[in-house]
């Protein structure tokens, strides 16, 4: 079985303007890379498909799943942008990105729950997980990575689950749905001070959070991961592992100050396949979130999908 990378032209037509660092090149500098090195011959290319709205209330209540999808409608059809915070604004073309990003992540998890693909990375945009149960904030808007574990426990069956969490900036809307939830495992690292500004003080016995200082390079974080996630993912014995797979903790990328470097997202992507292999039937599904030098992303989606691919 092939691992699967889920996308759609729809997530390109989320644009929150001009210099933001959010952008639609995202995609392209990820697809073009994959193309020129050719690691795309060793994927299995999937069309994202449009999210249920069931699915989406496994993670967020029922009144902002409604209330966001309207205010989404409203602006698809006026073609007026309208910001929903500071950082976060919808154009007329988000809502689709926005059904496209969640719909890739759940119909990931069915794939290969279903045995069609042995794992797979969803190149989606709008990220998700600053996206709280009832708020948009952070670029984010629905937090897809929840979603599609949810949908695991509550639609599939599946008993335990992990999300693991290594974007630069702490996953605080992740962490909101899921804290106490005992079928679900969160580990993540985060640098500390950063946006949001949480994490510190976990709040809930399913967590395993690593605040770290700036200017931390990859061969400290390796040994935090060592120390602090790989015994507590073990114990746990995850039947299936979710990735929010951020590159912003890149030396190379301007929203984050922390050291890591294509070497160290693979080394980390072994350590969760390790982990998927021995307890999950190397069941895996990882969605985009950060990663705002395109260079460095694509360099780094690259090197996390080429662990998961196995070539």
């Amino acid at each position: 079985m092939k691992t699967a990378i889920y996308s759609h032209p729809d997530c390109k037509g989320h644009d929150m303007g001009h210099g933001h660092p959010e952008c639609p090149e995202r995609l392209d500098a990820i697809h073009d890379y994959l193309l020129a090195t050719g690691l795309d011959i060793a994927l299995e290319q999937r069309e994202a498909p449009v999210v249920a709205m069931d699915d989406v209330t496994h993670a967020h209540s029922a009144n902002y799943a409604a209330a966001l999808d309207d205010l989404l409608q409203q602006v698809e059809q006026g073609g007026r942008m309208r910001a929903l915070d500071p950082d976060t604004s919808a154009c007329a073309g988000t809502r689709q990105a926005v059904l496209r990003a969640a719909g890739a992540a759940v119909a990931a998890t069915d794939a290969v729950l279903d045995g069609e693909i042995a794992n797979a990375f969803c190149a989606v945009r709008p990220p998700g997980h600053h996206a709280t149960r009832d708020q948009a904030m952070g670029f984010c808007f629905i937090n897809n990575v929840v979603v599609a574990a949810r949908h695991a426990l509550d639609a599939r069956g599946l008993e335990r689950v992990a999300i693991v969490d290594f974007d630069v900036h702490h996953g605080n809307g992740t962490e909101d749905i899921v804290a106490n939830d005992e079928r679900i495992l969160m580990v993540s690292f985060f640098q500390d001070p950063l946006y949001p500004g949480s994490g510190r003080h976990p709040l809930g016995d399913n967590m395993v959070n690593l605040p770290i200082p700036p200017y931390t390079r990859g061969p400290e974080i390796r040994r935090q991961i060592e120390a602090h996630w790989l015994p507590r993912l073990n114990d746990f014995a995850p039947q299936m592992v979710f990735v929010s797979a951020g590159f912003d903790a890149h030396r190379d990328d301007g929203l984050g100050q922390l050291g890591l470097v294509e070497a160290d997202y693979a080394w980390i992507t072994q350590r969760l396949v390790e982990v998927a292999d021995r307890h999950a039937g190397g069941r895996i599904v990882s969605c985009l979130e950060g990663g705002y030098n395109l260079g460095a992303l694509a360099r780094s989606v690259a090197a996390h999908v080429k662990v998961l691919a196995r070539v």
